[in-house]
């Protein structure tokens, strides 16, 4: 098989390394991330300035734009091959509910799938960074299940694996993403030169984590895997806002 990853925390990253190091058993990787910390990035491309690719003593590619822009590039321009699929990750942390949204790196993911290629988004669900290669592990499970089940066509899926040891895990289990109340208010202070400046705050707490959401499953100490679409679209309010521009 032939991959290609990326992530959103940087080429230099930990989880990128242990995620090129678990696919390289399985086929030919090649690797294309950002030059740094791009998380929050979501699905944005850079269109205001060309983009370059470098390549670093380890053999990975980075470039000066975000996780949607290396794989776009990678697919779209850079390889001779279209891979078979697209990896983004490790996370240093998880993506869950509505983070998803925010994501860089379920938007590598997102733009594989874009792509036409099946795609996977693989977080160590926790801070403290410690068991990156129980995440592996779930990455080796999900490959060889590929090997042997191929999918019919693209999909796009979100995992999330609790950062403990890897005899602690539990099992993989599909879900919904839950939801967050909403995002605690930006933290205001000053600069050295007296100006005022603004820290986004942190995020929410968790409101739905109830049984099959990614949340409840991280809290069984279970791996969530949860499939994702990308139509927007209200359909329950179609109706509706007929309704309102016809009657208003």
């Amino acid at each position: 098989m032939k991959f290609l990853i990326s992530n959103d925390d940087g080429y230099f990253a930990p989880g990128l390394a242990m995620l090129a190091q678990t696919l390289s058993r399985h086929g030919e990787v090649v690797i294309v991330a950002p030059e740094r910390d791009r998380s929050g990035a979501s699905n944005s491309l850079t269109l205001d300035r060309p983009l370059t690719v470098r390549k670093a003593a380890n053999g990975f590619h980075y470039v000066n734009g975000t996780p949607t822009d290396c794989v776009h590039l990678a697919v779209t321009g850079m390889l001779d091959f279209k891979p078979d699929m697209v990896f983004s990750g490790i996370n240093h942390g998880p993506n869950m509910g509505d983070d998803t949204l925010y994501s860089g790196t379920v938007a590598a993911a997102t733009e594989g799938f874009m792509l036409g290629i099946p795609s996977i988004a693989v977080s160590l669900a926790g801070y403290s960074g410690q068991h990156f290669a129980s995440a592996g592990l779930v990455v080796d499970q999900l490959v060889e299940r590929c090997k042997r089940n191929p999918f019919r066509e693209p999909v796009l899926l979100n995992v999330n694996v609790p950062d403990i040891a890897p005899e602690a895990l539990g099992q993989l289990t599909v879900t919904r993403l839950g939801r967050r109340h909403c995002a605690q208010p930006v933290i205001k202070s000053q600069n050295p030169r007296g100006e005022t400046i603004y820290w986004v705050g942190p995020v929410g707490n968790v409101q739905d984590a109830g049984a099959g959401t990614d949340f409840g499953a991280l809290a069984n100490n279970d791996i969530s895997v949860t499939p994702l679409m990308l139509d927007l679209t209200a359909y329950g309010q179609l109706d509706g806002i007929k309704t309102w521009l016809h009657h208003s």
